[in-house]
C-alpha cells in the first residue's frame, strides 16, 4: 500500500496498492520534491474515466514503470473532483501545450508547482503516433536535468499565462437582447436533424441548452428541443429497462453509449425533462423524470446521507457489461427481439418501448449481475442540483418521497457537509470531508435550497440559499474585473485562482451563482446584489458570442435579467388549490417566496385572506389584489 492509503477519494483508493509511490496534492510531495529537487509528475483523473483505467492498468500497475516513476519524479495523484482547482490548472495548461485535453491528465510540474509539460493518456509502447509513457518519462527528466533553466522559463511563462487568465477585464459592449436572438439562431444552425441533438458523433447531452430553448419558447426553438427530448430518450444513451442516463453517446443516433452513469447528469436532464413535460405536453417526458429520479435514489442513495458521484462504464474491466444483453440473456428476461440493437461482441443494446411490467422484470434480472463500481462520495456541487430537480419535481408530479429526499438531503448538505461555521465542505465520504468548498458548491447548493423552498414553502431553505449565495460573494467575487473565482482567497496558494465560465457538461460555478443572485436580488429588493450578477454576464458576452451553446445557462440568466420583474409572494400552504395553480406554468423568470414573516422584503407585510392561504402576484413589488382562488389568478 502507499500513500493513498488513507485517501477520502474512491479514485486515489484505486490507486493505493500502484507499485508506484503516488502521493495526494499537499505540503508533503512539494516538500520532498523540493529537498530532492526532483520535479512532480501529477496525474489527474476521475474512478469513472475509462482511459483513467487504461493507463493505471498499463502503466501505473507495471513494476518496471513504476520503478522509473519513482527513481525519477515525485508522483501525485489527484481527483478531479475533489480539486476542481487543481484539475482546472492542469487542464488549461494542457491545453495550452497541446491544443486538446482530456482525462487522464499528466503535467509535470517544477517543485513549486509550475507545470512545464504535459499531456493525456500515455500508452506504455508506442502506439498511434503517441510516444510511449516510458519515452516521455525519461525525456522530461533529462531535459530537468540537462537544460534546466529552459525548462524552469517556460514554467514561469505557463504560470503566468494561467494567473492572468483569469483577470480578463469585462467587456464594455453594452448588454442587450440581440445577444439571445443571436445566440438562438447559432444554436438552431448546429442542430442535427436527423436524431436531435447538436453537431454529429460524439454527442453530449446539452441539458442548460435545452433549458435556454425552452425559455425562448418560439416554434423553432421548441420543435428543436422536442426532437432533442425525443431523440435522447429513444434509448442507449438512456438506460431503457433502469432508467437514468449515460454520459454521452459515442454515434450520432444517441443509441451507443459511453456507459458511465454521472449524478450531474440525471440532475440536470430530469429537470430538463420536467421543464419540457410542462412546456411541451408529452407524457413521456414525465415518465423520463420519474425513471430517471427513481433511478437516482435507488442506485446512487448513500446511508450516511447524500447521492454518490457516479457509476463506472466497466463492469470487469469490460465497458457496458452490465447494461447489454446476449440473445440468450434477453429471452430469459422475457426481452422482445424488436428492442434489441446489436453492440458489440454478440451483445445488444436495449431500444425502443416495454411495458412497465417488462422494464421491472428486466431490471430484476439485470440487478443479479455483476454492478459496475461506484463513486460513493458525495459532492456538494452535483448534490445540489439533485436537490433541486428532486424538490422541483416532487412538487409538479406530487411525489410526497421525492420531497422527503430532497429534505433529507438538504440536511445532508447543512450539516455533514458543512463545517463548524456553516461553509461547505467539498466532498465526503465514509465519514471523511475532503476540503472545503468551491464556488460551484455555494452555487448548486444555493439554487437547490431556493427549488426547495418554492417546493415545501417552508422559509427555512430560503434563508439558507440567501446566507449561502451572499457568503459566496464574500469568498469567491473578483471586485477588479467582476465574476467569481473558482477558489476562495484561502485556498491553496500553489494553485493560481481561476475563474470557470463554461457551462458544459454542467452550469458554471458563475453562470449558477449569477442565476441565484438575480433570484434572490428580486426577493429581497437588493439591486446591488443583482449588479454582482450582471459582472458575471459582462465577462462571458465574448463568449458567448463565439459559442453559445457552451454558455447556455448564462444565456438563461440573461433571459432572466432581461426580463421584467415578475414575484409571487404565497401565505398558507404551497399545497392549497391557489397556491398550486399560481406555480403550475413554467416560469423561470419569475420569483417566489413563500411565508409569514418581515425578514424577507416580498413577504413583509403579507398575511392570510380572511383566514384562507392568498397568492400574490407582483410586478416590481407592486402586487395586485391577493388570490384566494385559482380562477382569481386568471382575472
Amino acid at each position: 500500500m502507499n500513500r493513498l492509503a488513507g485517501a477520502t477519494s474512491p479514485y486515489l483508493l484505486q490507486h493505493a496498492e500502484n507499485p508506484v509511490e503516488w502521493y495526494e496534492w499537499g505540503d508533503e510531495a512539494f516538500g520532498r520534491a523540493q529537498e530532492e529537487d526532483k520535479p512532480l509528475l501529477v496525474s489527474v483523473g476521475y474512478s469513472s474515466c475509462h482511459w483513467c483505467h487504461v493507463m493505471a492498468h498499463e502503466s501505473f500497475e507495471d513494476d518496471a514503470i513504476a520503478q522509473l516513476m519513482n527513481e525519477l519524479f515525485v508522483n501525485v495523484k489527484v481527483d478531479r473532483e475533489e480539486r476542481p482547482d487543481v484539475d482546472a490548472v492542469t487542464m488549461e495548461a494542457t491545453v495550452g501545450m497541446t491544443g486538446s485535453g482530456g482525462w487522464p491528465t499528466t503535467v509535470f510540474m517544477t517543485p513549486e508547482g509550475k507545470p512545464f509539460y504535459a499531456g493525456t493518456y500515455f500508452p506504455p509502447e508506442p502506439r498511434h503516433g503517441l510516444a510511449s509513457f516510458r519515452d516521455v518519462l525519461k525525456a522530461v527528466s533529462r531535459a530537468w536535468r540537462e537544460r534546466r533553466q529552459d525548462v524552469e522559463r517556460q514554467a514561469s511563462r505557463i504560470d503566468e499565462t494561467l494567473r492572468q487568465a483569469a483577470e480578463v477585464a469585462p467587456s464594455q459592449q453594452p448588454l442587450t437582447q440581440t445577444l439571445l436572438r443571436e445566440a438562438a439562431w447559432e444554436i438552431a444552425r448546429t442542430f442535427e436533424a436527423s436524431f436531435g441533438g447538436f453537431g454529429h458523433a460524439p454527442k453530449f447531452p446539452a441539458a442548460s441548452t435545452l433549458e435556454f430553448l425552452l425559455r425562448r419558447g418560439d416554434d423553432e426553438s421548441l420543435a428543436i428541443a422536442t426532437a432533442t427530448f425525443d431523440g435522447m430518450a429513444a434509448g442507449g444513451m438512456y438506460d431503457i429497462v433502469g432508467g437514468g442516463f449515460h454520459r454521452y453517446s459515442v454515434d450520432e443516433r444517441w443509441l451507443v453509449p459511453h456507459f458511465e452513469k454521472m449524478l450531474y447528469d440525471n440532475a440536470l436532464l430530469a429537470s430538463a425533462y420536467l421543464h419540457g413535460w410542462v412546456v411541451i405536453g408529452k407524457p413521456r417526458y414525465r415518465e423520463i423524470v420519474e425513471e430517471t429520479l427513481d433511478y437516482v435514489l435507488r442506485e446512487l442513495a448513500l446511508s450516511e446521507g447524500g447521492l454518490a458521484s457516479a457509476q463506472d462504464a466497466d463492469t470487469d474491466g469490460v465497458e457496458g457489461l452490465t447494461y447489454t444483453w446476449t440473445a440468450e440473456e434477453a429471452e430469459a428476461a422475457g426481452l422482445p427481439r424488436e428492442v434489441l440493437e446489436p453492440f458489440e461482441d454478440g451483445r445488444a443494446i436495449v431500444r425502443g418501448e416495454l411495458s412497465a411490467a417488462a422494464r421491472a422484470q428486466a431490471l430484476e434480472v439485470r440487478s443479479q449481475r455483476a454492478q459496475p463500481f461506484r463513486d460513493d462520495k458525495a459532492i456538494a456541487s452535483w448534490n445540489g442540483l439533485a436537490l433541486a430537480a428532486l424538490a422541483e419535481a416532487g412538487f409538479r408530479l406530487e411525489r410526497d418521497d421525492w420531497l422527503e429526499a430532497a429534505r433529507s438531503l438538504a440536511s445532508f448538505l447543512l450539516g455533514p457537509l458543512s463545517d463548524s461555521d456553516g461553509r461547505l465542505l467539498r466532498s465526503r465520504r465514509a465519514g471523511w470531508s475532503s476540503g472545503t468548498g468551491f464556488l460551484d458548491d455555494y452555487a448548486n447548493v444555493a439554487f437547490g435550497l431556493l427549488e426547495l423552498h418554492a417546493a415545501t414553502g417552508e422559509l427555512r431553505w430560503l434563508l439558507e440559499a440567501n446566507r449561502l449565495a451572499r457568503l459566496a460573494v464574500e469568498l469567491f467575487a473578483d471586485e477588479q474585473n467582476g465574476g467569481f473565482f473558482l477558489s476562495s482567497p484561502e485556498a491553496d496558494g500553489r494553485v493560481p485562482r481561476t475563474k470557470d465560465l463554461q457551462d458544459t457538461p454542467v452550469p458554471s460555478g458563475n453562470s449558477m451563482l449569477a442565476a441565484v443572485l438575480m433570484r434572490l436580488a428580486r426577493i429581497w429588493g437588493d439591486d446591488p446584489l443583482e449588479q454582482q450578477a450582471v459582472s458575471v454576464f459582462r465577462l462571458v458576452e465574448p463568449h458567448v458570442r463565439r459559442a453559445p451553446g457552451a454558455f447556455a445557462w448564462a444565456l438563461c440568466g440573461l433571459e432572466f435579467w432581461f426580463s421584467t420583474p415578475h414575484e409571487i409572494a404565497i401565505v398558507g400552504p404551497v399545497s392549497s388549490p391557489v397556491a398550486r395553480a399560481a406555480l403550475a406554468p413554467f416560469q423561470p423568470n419569475t420569483v417566489v417566496a413563500v411565508g409569514q414573516t418581515d425578514e424577507v422584503p416580498l413577504l413583509e407585510g403579507k398575511g392570510l385572506v380572511d383566514g384562507m392561504p392568498a397568492v400574490y402576484v407582483c410586478e416590481r413589488f407592486v402586487c395586485k389584489r391577493p388570490a384566494t382562488e385559482p380562477e382569481e389568478l386568471r382575472a
